[in-house]
């Protein structure tokens, strides 16, 4: 049996009050949610802005949940190993450059850093909360002689990076968090930067009914929305089923650029 599954619409009125039902105790903070939801959109009409006080108003109220300690740290040890030991398996060598698209505070990123080569390892986020608690990971772990490159980003565009530079780009838990347009960005660009045979490993909430979204938190696409998006940018899609069979609630999908296809690293 796959561990993930495709999600119904959680936007509609009857599944939210059957999951109120069953999860009375769960109610009150959705409704925080749903406040805070309208006010900051009011504040923040741009995505990019809009996430980022989502991020800051997360910090504000308890770092550990804001960085992926929710419910515990043994299970943000436990994602991160997730997803260390499933691109260490499809070809990340130490000789790699890596790019971490929503680095967070290091939850793999701390054991690729470890693994690859020093200064190979670049992490962006829009969220400065977030990369000072990044900052504290290095600390933690001892891995300040790696020099990784941690940086504030506004967008996907990736202007401030070389071209053809980086082997692997990783977004985990990021598009489950992005409109379609921010998508497209990404995808627009993301081809620039890749080297020769790299490739750009992404997680998405997968539906394969309606596209939907739960307040401006959370978005379900289907695949074939993302596969024909990045068609349209020179783009060859790849629905990793091997992911499928792990115990994750999201969907993994992998980009090449279609010229290079038959070059891709851990191929």
């Amino acid at each position: 049996m796959r561990a993930t599954e495709p999600a119904g619409n959680r936007s509609r009125l009857l599944h939210q009050v059957r999951y109120a039902l069953r999860h009375p105790e769960r109610v009150p903070a959705h409704a925080r949610r749903a406040v805070r939801d309208a006010w900051l959109r009011l504040r923040h009409p741009d995505h990019i802005a809009y996430y980022r006080a989502v991020m800051a108003s997360d910090a504000a109220r308890s770092t550990e949940a804001a960085v992926g300690h929710n419910p515990s740290r043994a299970q943000w040890a436990r994602i991160g190993r997730m997803q260390f030991d499933y691109l260490v398996g499809h070809g990340l060598r130490p000789h790699h450059r890596m790019l971490e698209i929503g680095c967070g505070n290091l939850r793999a990123g701390r054991l690729f850093i470890d693994h690859l080569d020093t200064g190979h390892y670049y992490g962006i986020d829009i969220s400065p909360h977030i990369l000072l608690a990044a900052q504290d990971t290095l600390v933690a772990e001892k891995l300040q002689p790696k020099l990784p490159y941690l940086v504030l980003a506004d967008d996907l565009t990736f202007a401030f990076l070389p071209d053809a530079h980086f082997d692997v780009v990783h977004a985990h838990s990021v598009f489950s968090h992005s409109p379609l347009h921010v998508i497209e960005e990404c995808f627009a660009h993301v081809g620039r930067i890749l080297a020769p045979g790299g490739f750009f490993d992404f997680t998405f909430d997968r539906t394969e009914g309606e596209e939907h979204q739960v307040l401006h938190e959370d978005f379900y696409y289907r695949t074939r929305t993302l596969t024909d998006l990045a068609a349209k940018h020179g783009l060859s899609a790849r629905f990793m089923d091997d992911w499928e069979l792990l115990p994750h609630r999201q969907s993994k999908m992998r980009l090449t650029v279609s010229a290079d296809r038959a070059r891709t690293v851990g191929s």
